[in-house]
């Protein structure tokens, strides 16, 4: 179980309150400056610069953060909490960041070492788990005590919920990414072969397509254009990845039974070329099994930093569960 939240002094809660709220992904960092209803009064994206080494994505976080705190003062607000969300294995209690292989992080006690340079309390979570719980609260999974939210991004994740209770597992539950769906498939980062996030991340359709192609596209929204035209090679690259993403989901209905399966991130914003063949193959898979509605994402690409400013306003007191949708 996390703390309690800690929070803020009541003489101290003005309207001028605000929260940082940082979602640290493979690709890009994407931010915001968060008032009391988790509108974005200000909101930064810039590209992740992992190819530089771990220690180059500390300092980008870094220097987003004090970026978003000057915004923050330019408008008259105070910013009175960053909430930090990254992938990998996350111990939110103890503030740490144990395993997070696309950004080259281990053992990395975050929260710590960006409180000591920017002077802000800051709460680390999970990007994935940050974004179910935007989904599951005010989302697509709205009101559902069993549900699923994978994020298909530069890796892949989920996040639980079940009998209403979101689960953890000391940080590593939802590792959907890391389940084996072709045994002679592709080397993971994460040591094994052939996991789900070979096939089914953003970047392993880009990856495929540049290599069976020979050629090089910038992103995952280009190979589903491609696929769309008709493309052979980027249709083939986008049918593997939907009968990886179906077997993963298949393993996890019969496991978990959840009535709602969100598919957010990236790769979830082609929409129906992705969702439409992925309900198609997961309902092939199953026999007995409680058959999940899947959707799209509410939230969308963002959900990950909603999520990162609802943990923030929790930690200083807020009760986030009665508010609107965060807008976009």
């Amino acid at each position: 179980m996390r703390p309690e939240p800690r929070p803020l002094p009541t003489e101290t809660a003005t309207p001028q309150d605000s929260v940082l709220a940082l979602d640290v992904g493979g690709t890009g960092l994407k931010g915001a400056v968060m008032d009391r209803t988790l509108a974005p009064v200000e909101s930064l994206r810039v590209s992740t610069p992992r190819a530089e080494g771990p220690s180059a994505v500390v300092d980008a976080v870094t220097d987003l953060l004090a970026e978003l705190r000057r915004r923050a003062h330019d408008r008259g607000l105070r910013p009175r909490h960053a909430g930090v969300v990254v992938p990998g294995i996350v111990d939110e209690t103890r503030g740490r960041v144990l395993w997070a292989a696309n950004l080259g992080w281990r053992d990395l006690p975050l929260a710590a070492e960006l409180e000591q340079r920017t002077g802000l309390r800051v709460t680390l979570g999970h990007d994935v788990r940050a974004g179910g719980t935007a989904e599951f609260l005010h989302g697509a999974a709205r009101g559902v005590r069993n549900a699923l939210f994978v994020a298909l991004g530069t890796g892949v994740a989920a996040a639980l919920v079940c009998d209403g209770v979101a689960v953890t597992s000391d940080g590593y539950a939802g590792e959907l990414g890391h389940l084996v769906v072709d045994p002679q498939g592709l080397p993971c980062r994460c040591g094994g072969v052939g996991c789900l996030e070979t096939v089914a991340s953003a970047s392993a359709v880009v990856a495929g397509y540049n290599v069976a192609a020979d050629r090089a596209v910038p992103g995952a929204v280009e190979v589903a254009a491609l696929a769309r035209r008709g493309d052979p090679i980027a249709q083939a690259v986008w049918e593997r990845a939907v009968e990886g993403l179906a077997k993963a989901l298949a393993s996890a209905a019969t496991l978990l039974a959840p009535e709602r399966i969100v598919l957010g991130g990236g790769l979830a914003e082609a929409g129906p070329l992705l969702l439409d063949p992925v309900r198609v193959a997961l309902a092939d898979r199953l026999t007995f099994q409680r058959r999940p509605v899947l959707v799209r994402a509410a939230l969308g690409d963002h959900a990950g930093r909603a999520g990162a400013g609802i943990a923030a306003w929790r930690t200083a007191g807020l009760d986030t569960t009665a508010l609107p949708a965060p807008a976009l």
